[in-house]
């Protein structure tokens, strides 16, 4: 009994922490998803550059691009300055806030991955229906770097995805904080943590999600993949968790030694940018 209880407070720990940190404070929520009044921390601004259903892609840009945030963010948390970025270089922006528990307002990602990527497949064939578009091409963060993947794998997503661009994803577990040393030690760890967030045992190493997304071939089906990581991840370590065989795995920091990004900082690195609009005008898997 003693251990049940350790376990569900250390549990509950974990999910305060993964809410807590999971995208950068202090930036929007779409207003098509949650109301400003649910906001934390201070009142957030509506995300702009996306979310218009009257775009239509060019010759020069012809998928439309779909973002995909982390865990306990949304969509104008992670894409707050991405969107309007991407907008002005001339592509059509879509983005949602998936995944969400309601007994965690405001906050996306909570569920288990696989019902969220569910939810992305209907979000992309509701997004190539309403611009006419082929293809999409899929940007991801944290969460939103692993889920697309089971999308992708299962869910018949490689057929409508032509890049994926994936930021700092723990795509094999992460030991964030020493948490597999604690999971290890605390009986019925994942069972615990799942009643109060359903996606976070699935980014444990191991976990049955992994196993199954990994197995075979990491980055099926034609899509081209680009995996993007920091050597200062403070969330997702270690930083190497990310690589993707058969993808283009890149370190900001050997395409510039100077950059201090971190797992958050991603969200408005110039860098990171310039590397994903690279991403997404590449030929070929």
């Amino acid at each position: 009994m003693k251990l049940t209880r350790v376990a569900a407070a250390a549990a509950t720990a974990m999910t305060a922490l993964a809410l807590a940190v999971a995208g950068p404070l202090g930036l929007g929520t779409a207003n098509a998803d949650v109301p400003p009044d649910h906001a934390w921390i201070i009142p957030e601004p509506a995300l702009s550059g996306a979310n218009d259903f009257t775009c239509r892609p060019t010759a020069a840009k012809p998928n439309p691009v779909v973002l995909v945030h982390g865990l306990g963010a949304t969509a104008s948390e992670n894409w707050y300055f991405l969107a309007p970025y991407l907008a002005g270089q001339g592509y059509c922006v879509f983005a949602k806030t998936y995944g969400m528990d309601p007994r965690y307002p405001s906050r996306g990602g909570l569920k288990p991955m696989n019902e969220s990527a569910a939810e992305l497949s209907a979000f992309v064939d509701e997004v190539l229906a309403a611009t006419g578009a082929r293809k999409v091409d899929i940007v991801g963060y944290s969460e939103g770097a692993i889920m697309p993947r089971w999308y992708l794998k299962f869910l018949g997503g490689a057929a409508k995805v032509d890049h994926f661009v994936g930021w700092a994803g723990p795509n094999h577990g992460t030991n964030i904080h020493g948490i597999t040393d604690l999971r290890t030690a605390v009986p019925g760890w994942d069972g615990h943590l799942g009643q109060y967030c359903g996606s976070c045992p699935q980014f444990m190493p191991g976990s049955d999600f992994l196993t199954a997304l990994n197995a075979d071939d990491e980055t099926p089906g034609t899509v081209h993949y680009t995996v993007i990581a920091t050597k200062y991840d403070e969330l997702v370590t270690p930083y190497q968790t990310s690589f993707l065989t058969g993808a283009e795995n890149i370190a900001l920091q050997d395409v510039d030694p100077a950059n201090y990004a971190g797992h958050a900082s991603m969200a408005n690195d110039p860098t990171t940018f310039a590397l994903t609009l690279k991403a997404l005008a590449a030929h070929g898997h």
